[in-house]
């Protein structure tokens, strides 16, 4: 993979700060990644004091930091601050894990943000800096795969994703997914491994299968049809937050999202219901599939959802959960050369190509039987 970056993060945060709106604050600080916890603390405070002038000269010691979580590809901090008025505030600060420019586009995920916010979903966009964006602090917990299961919180999740998929972002309604996963598959299958271990398992893999495997799988998705929304494309449980008091869930982290299928979205997130263990055994059954899209379809009247439209949800989810497993199969394999997290991604690939590879026979059946039985209507 050549040294091109796709796109620059320093432009990106100057054309969020022309485009959004002036309120988005913007600064070309970055901050070291590779820094310790006690290192990186000065580097945000004086991130802070540069993005937000209002707190240029406020001392130090006003500024509290905390992590609240490393995902795989981002790590996120809260930082508090006390105002001299007696006020306190608390934000969020995301720094991009290095190289991610590889997999994720800045400006696609800047752009879609300020609608996202708009229409109420995520945290407000603050400030963006050369690695990194400020944003609102949410006030809620992380969800685990095992909540995603418990019906009142699927049927809350089903509701706010037909939401989330009425919004409209301007631009190209063009679907990213199989331009995304062709860009994926160039990159993917050109690397080299430095270590020996990781070389000898990256070429057992036959690019030349799985090429084939997304372009007959391509072909299959085109002929289902499934609507064209704007999609989050990685409603894994890290996204979703909870305010138990409240009962305020939360969609966040929009750094995949794009226009794509609606069948994409709900079989990714079907597939996240095995957490980053990739245990299947947890995949939603058929029924809990109904439930979701009972809630999806009709959040005012579930039961009043017609049979057909149940099934023709359930065959697109479940074609396109095949699709979701080759998305994130061929972005690990890119995240293994390029990440510096400690995460096993070539084993990653390996999980999510051999479960695609097991489902494959039954999901693929299952959307031909549909077409045929479409076309003899």
């Amino acid at each position: 993979m050549g040294a091109v970056k796709i796109w620059d993060a320093m432009e990106v945060a100057e054309e969020a700060r022309e485009n959004c709106c002036s309120e988005i604050h913007s600064s070309h600080t970055t901050v070291d990644t590779s820094l310790s916890f006690p290192q990186m603390t000065p580097k945000i405070i004086e991130l802070c004091k540069d993005l937000f002038k209002k707190w240029s000269n406020l001392d130090d010691s006003q500024f509290s930091v905390e992590t609240i979580s490393g995902g795989i590809t981002n790590l996120l901090l809260k930082v508090s601050v006390k105002e001299e008025n007696g006020n306190s505030t608390c934000m969020t600060v995301r720094l991009y894990g290095p190289n991610t420019e590889y997999v994720i586009n800045r400006e696609r995920e800047l752009q879609a943000i300020g609608y996202l916010s708009a229409a109420g979903f995520g945290a407000k966009l603050l400030g963006v800096f050369g690695n990194g964006m400020v944003q609102s602090f949410i006030n809620a917990r992380t969800l685990t795969p095992s909540d995603m299961k418990i019906p009142k919180l699927a049927a809350e999740i089903a509701k706010q994703l037909r939401k989330f998929h009425q919004v409209e972002i301007p631009g190209s309604k063009e679907p990213q997914l199989w331009i995304d996963i062709f860009k994926f598959f160039e990159k993917a299958s050109t690397l080299k491994f430095d270590d020996i271990e990781k070389q000898k398992k990256y070429k057992e893999i036959s690019f030349e299968e799985v090429h084939n495997e997304v372009v007959e799988l391509k072909e299959l998705t085109d002929r289902l049809n499934s609507p064209v929304v704007f999609a989050h494309n990685d409603l894994l449980s890290g996204n979703l937050m909870l305010n138990d008091d409240e009962g305020k869930l939360y969609f966040i982290d929009f750094e995949y999202g794009s226009y794509s299928y609606r069948g994409f979205d709900i079989g990714n997130h079907f597939n996240e219901y095995a957490g980053y263990d990739c245990d299947y055994s947890l995949y939603p059954t058929k029924d809990e599939q109904y439930h979701f899209f009972r809630h999806y379809l009709a959040p005012d009247k579930p039961n009043e959802v017609s049979d057909k439209d149940l099934e023709t949800l359930y065959v697109e989810a479940n074609t396109f959960m095949l699709a979701s497993h080759l998305y994130w199969a061929l972005w690990a394999l890119i995240q293994a050369k390029m990440s510096p997290i400690d995460f096993d991604y070539l084993g990653y690939y390996f999980l999510r190509y051999e479960e695609y590879t097991k489902q494959k026979e039954k999901c693929l059946s299952l959307a031909r039987s549909y077409l045929s039985a479409s076309r003899d209507e």
